[in-house]
């Protein structure tokens, strides 16, 4: 067997890539062939599912440690990276909503660890390299598609929070992290800073997670077009709207916690939501 060196290796991922890509752009809408593709039956489920999901994800995550803390190490380094770019220096402001963000792009930053955990459920064996196998599939262009999608609403979400700032504390910069928790907890304009970005802040949630908490699994595992995916999900989230309210409030809380220590937390918590989410993706979809 022939060593193959990591720059070989990585340009033929991109070659795989890009042909899934334009391969998708022409099938975006395929699959009306097929009614059975079309209309995946949606389970109800309970909070006892959620748990399962999430025991199942930090099974995967226990099974395979070190491979996904190499693979997340990026999500710390991008979340820095943005923060910088986006806001310089005055970036605390928008420090939590750039954490909380994060569960906005979450679904299609989780897709090679749904990749690893899809693996791992047909016996196949992976790692973090297997992970890039997602670029191999005739449907990662339409993945890529949908991720853009997520990524425009979290670019939305990151302006509408900057101006729901500047009318309420802002526009100037803290003057500090003290004077700025100061400012957020005990005065008027701080309270409207809260209530307003944490009803705007739903609504983005909602409206991420009802596209995308299955939609990516299924498009990873089936030969469905953007469409379905997107219905699909939309009627699962439909479906079961406590345990998905529950669910989306356990992944809005565990990424501003993995945020918090300059978002090093990410390395642990984005796998082992990553692996839950396609447990609950086969939970939910049949």
């Amino acid at each position: 067997m022939t060593i193959r060196n990591p720059l070989e290796w990585g340009a033929d991922q991109l070659k795989f890539g890009s042909q899934a890509v334009r391969s998708g752009s022409r099938t975006v809408f395929h699959a009306e062939e097929n009614p059975n593709v079309l209309a995946p039956a949606v389970h109800r489920i309970g909070l006892a599912d959620l748990r399962d999901a999430l025991v199942k994800g930090f099974d995967d995550f226990g099974a395979y440690r070190t491979d996904v803390l190499y693979l997340c190490l990026i999500y710390p380094v991008v979340g820095l990276v943005l923060a910088r770019a986006m806001f310089g220096e005055n970036m605390l402001p928008l420090l939590f909503p750039l954490a909380s963000g994060f569960a906005l792009i979450g679904p299609f930053a989780a897709i090679g660890l749904y990749e690893m955990s899809r693996r791992r459920e047909h016996g196949d064996p992976s790692s973090w390299g297997a992970a890039f196998g997602v670029l191999r599939t005739p449907r990662f262009g339409v993945i890529l598609m949908l991720g853009a999608v997520l990524a425009a609403i979290f670019v939305v979400w990151m302006f509408l929070a900057n101006v729901i700032y500047n009318n309420t504390l802002g526009p100037g910069a803290p003057a500090s992290v003290g004077s700025f928790l100061h400012d957020v907890f005990t005065t008027n304009a701080g309270w409207a800073l809260i209530i307003i970005g944490c009803g705007v802040g739903l609504v983005f949630a909602v409206v991420a997670m009802a596209i995308g908490v299955v939609s990516f699994p299924l498009l990873l595992d089936r030969d469905v077009g953007i469409d379905t995916a997107i219905w699909t999900s939309v009627r699962a989230v439909a479906a079961n709207p406590i345990p998905m309210a529950v669910w989306g409030l356990i992944v809005s809380v565990g990424l501003v916690v993995g945020s918090i220590p300059l978002f090093v937390g990410l390395i642990v918590v984005m796998p082992v939501l990553g692996h839950a989410t396609w447990h609950l993706y086969r939970k939910l979809v049949n």
